[in-house]
């Protein structure tokens, strides 16, 4: 599985000089190879690259797919990236609150609504370190999580906060690993790619 897709290459000076797709041939893996892309919610920074996966069952909050395929969808909302899936090219799972992908309890989809009506943010046990939480946009820097604060942008301010208590407490219980992953502080906490987290 593959979260968060990034910017697309060379879509501006943030983006990413080599493409997904690029980084997994170093790992000896192709796209096809990705059984699903799960997507934290679908604002451009984060979608950019999901159409280089059009084999992959699209794992989105079922909140965003509503957004994404509605008559009329509103800003921010971008369906372009997701045209293989809206249009019956590939499966689309949306999902309405929690999944474990694998079954297995290794990776799992949280239900994270607020900063778009499906965010989600993403669990991971490994084997070395332990849980790990994915913020997707919950929250976007270190002084957003402490202070439960809440971009005025959000598409709801009671879901963030009831998102972000949430976030806390299965963090609290599994005594997880955060990363807040527009926070760069964050990027030392697991190891740099193409290193293998455990």
């Amino acid at each position: 599985m593959v979260w968060d897709t990034g910017f697309a290459v060379g879509a501006n000076p943030n983006a990413p000089k080599v493409s997904i797709v690029d980084q997994l041939k170093q790992l000896n893996l192709t796209a096809d190879q990705m059984k699903y892309v799960g997507i934290s919610h679908y604002h451009g920074d984060h979608i950019g690259q999901v159409g280089l996966f059009p084999k992959s069952t699209l794992l989105i909050g079922k909140g965003d797919w509503d957004a994404l395929t509605a008559a009329k969808p509103g800003p921010g909302v971008n369906p372009a990236p997701f045209a293989n899936w809206i249009s019956g090219g590939g499966k689309v799972e949306p999902v309405v609150l929690d999944k474990d992908v694998f079954g297995d309890g290794t990776v799992t989809i949280l239900g994270t609504p607020g900063h778009t009506p499906g965010h989600q943010s993403l669990l991971v046990r490994l084997k070395e370190k332990g849980p790990v939480m994915l913020t997707g946009d919950l929250s976007h820097f270190q002084e957003n999580y402490d202070g439960n604060g809440v971009p005025t942008f959000n598409t709801d301010r009671a879901q963030t906060l009831a998102s972000i208590d949430r976030f806390k407490k299965i963090t609290a219980n599994l005594k997880a690993t955060v990363i807040i992953q527009h926070d760069q502080r964050d990027l030392g906490k697991l190891p740099a790619f193409p290193a293998s987290a455990k």
